[in-house]
C-alpha cells in the first residue's frame, strides 16, 4: 500500500505525560510524527491535538485503535482536507534593502501577509494558510534573502 500525508485529531486529558504516552505510541511502532501541535481547549481539562504522519490506510487504521484506547485519549479522529480546516503558521524574518520595501510590502500583501516586526535591516512576517500557501510565499521571499523561520505546525479542526 501506498503511504500518504495523514492528520490526526486527538482530544486529550491535559494532564502531566499525557504528550510522553502519545508520541511514545508512534516511536515504539517506529512512526515519525511530521508535524504536532497541542495546546488547551475552552475547556481546562482537555487539549486539542493535531499530528501528521506518513502512513498507508492499513498502519493508519491500527494506529488509530491503539490511540484510542490510551487512558488520556477521549477523542480520535483521522481527517483530511475535505472534512477539515487545516492551517499552519509561519513567521519570517527577511532582509531588506533600501529601495526594496514597496516591493517587498506589495508582495507580502498579495499572500496576506501582515508585518509583526520591523528593524532597519529586516521585517518579520506572519503568515496562516495551508502549507502549499505558506511553500509559495518562503519562494517568493528566498529573493531577499531569508534570515529566520519557523512553522507551527498544523493545526486542524472537523468541519460541519
Amino acid at each position: 500500500m501506498r503511504e500518504m500525508i495523514r492528520t490526526i485529531i486527538l482530544t486529550v486529558e491535559n494532564k502531566p505525560g499525557a504528550l510522553a504516552r502519545i508520541t511514545g505510541l508512534f516511536s515504539a511502532r517506529g512512526i515519525n510524527i511530521e508535524s504536532l501541535t497541542v495546546a488547551r481547549t475552552d475547556d481546562p481539562t482537555l487539549s486539542h491535538m493535531t499530528i501528521v504522519v506518513d502512513l498507508d490506510e492499513v498502519a493508519l487504521e491500527k494506529l488509530l485503535k491503539l490511540l484510542d484506547r490510551l487512558v488520556d485519549v477521549v477523542t480520535v479522529t483521522a481527517v483530511d482536507m475535505r472534512n477539515a480546516v487545516e492551517r499552519e503558521l509561519l513567521l519570517l524574518k527577511v532582509r531588506h534593502e533600501p529601495g526594496q520595501k514597496l516591493e517587498l510590502l506589495k508582495e507580502a500583501e498579495i499572500f496576506r501577509a501582515r508585518v509583526v516586526d520591523v528593524s532597519p535591516q529586516s521585517y518579520v512576517l506572519e503568515l496562516t494558510g495551508d502549507e502549499e500557501k505558506l511553500e509559495a510565499f518562503i519562494r517568493v521571499f528566498e529573493k531577499y534573502g531569508i534570515l529566520e523561520l519557523v512553522r507551527s505546525g498544523k493545526v486542524a479542526m472537523a468541519r460541519g
